[in-house]
């Protein structure tokens, strides 16, 4: 009798082994409806599938331009300065950068907006895109080229002092400076000139400010780039009082833009053309700054 139980007991459990492998083969292989072959090959299409359209995606989000074409808008980082980017009697931007940054955005098939910046933060604007281009008389300093992808230069320029109409004549040198109070743009060409120089300095948020320092006799001196110079003191400017003494430098304009950005490139061909048609120089010579364009 126990040989017999004993005999039940071996039988059933072989019955419950066999019975387990039978299941266990269906789940492993099976090509039935249920079965994992057709639901594994499934799987791995869909991963290909995701992996290429995210590979798609990275691509376009690396492309400033299919950025700036989605969002339909060309957002220019800018400080006001005449006679590259200031407003008009009805509030709006114009200036020889702004009317080409315009000209640009039409290129791209997009709108452009133009935001006043802190100039110091020029670069943190970029990499965050609070802004698109920085477009405003901007030097292509080494720090400028560094953290920025830049254009081909555009324009000639120069870092000038400016100090009261009768003391001009008794600065113009570097070296007869050095006892003047100075007023400079935060983070501009500048400021650049003057720390070379060993020359301290006190910051105004934009190159206009400085200015009005200098005419209200806050300061000596102030250095502004030429072309704004040119635009804005001397007789028949807003600043009849004011003139220039020694030239720091020469230095050529660029716009900037993310870095690695395509866009660099898509404005080197704008900018090639708009001079074979003649708007550059047509656009140059509205804004008095004709002579300083590099010819292309």
């Amino acid at each position: 009798m126990k040989v017999n139980k004993f005999l039940a007991l071996v039988l059933a459990l072989a019955m419950v082994l066999a019975l387990a492998a039978c299941g266990g083969s269906g789940n492993n292989g099976g090509s039935g409806s249920n079965g994992s072959a057709p639901s594994n090959a499934g799987d791995t299409g869909n991963t290909g599938s995701d992996d290429a359209a995210g590979d798609d995606a990275s691509a376009a989000g690396d492309s400033d331009t299919a950025y700036i074409k989605e969002k339909g808008t060309l957002i220019i980082g800018i400080t006001d300065f005449e006679p590259m980017d200031y407003k008009d009697e009805s509030g709006q931007w114009i200036g020889f950068d702004a009317d080409m940054a315009k000209s640009f955005a039409k290129s791209l098939g997009v709108e452009a907006e133009f935001l006043e910046i802190n100039w110091d933060n020029k670069v943190m604007e970029l990499e965050t895109k609070g802004i698109d281009a920085v477009w405003n008389g901007m030097t292509l300093t080494q720090d400028v080229k560094t953290l920025m992808e830049t254009s081909e230069p555009y324009c000639k320029n120069a870092q000038v002092v400016v100090i009261s109409a009768d003391k001009a004549a008794d600065y113009q040198t570097a070296d007869s400076i050095s006892g003047l109070s100075f007023v400079v743009e935060n983070g501009s060409a500048g400021a650049e000139a003057l720390d070379a120089l060993g020359i301290s300095y006190i910051a105004a948020d934009t190159q206009a400010k400085a200015l009005m320092e200098v005419a209200a006799g806050s300061c000596d001196a102030c250095v502004i780039d030429l072309l704004m110079a040119g635009a804005m003191i001397g007789e028949g400017t807003s600043y009849p009082d004011l003139a220039t003494a020694v030239e720091l430098n020469s230095e050529e304009y660029g716009v900037g833009f993310r870095k690695g950005s395509d866009l660099a490139d898509a404005f080197n061909s704008f900018w090639k053309s708009a001079y074979e048609s003649g708007s550059v120089m047509e656009t140059a010579a509205t804004y008095g700054v004709a002579r300083n364009i590099i010819e292309k």
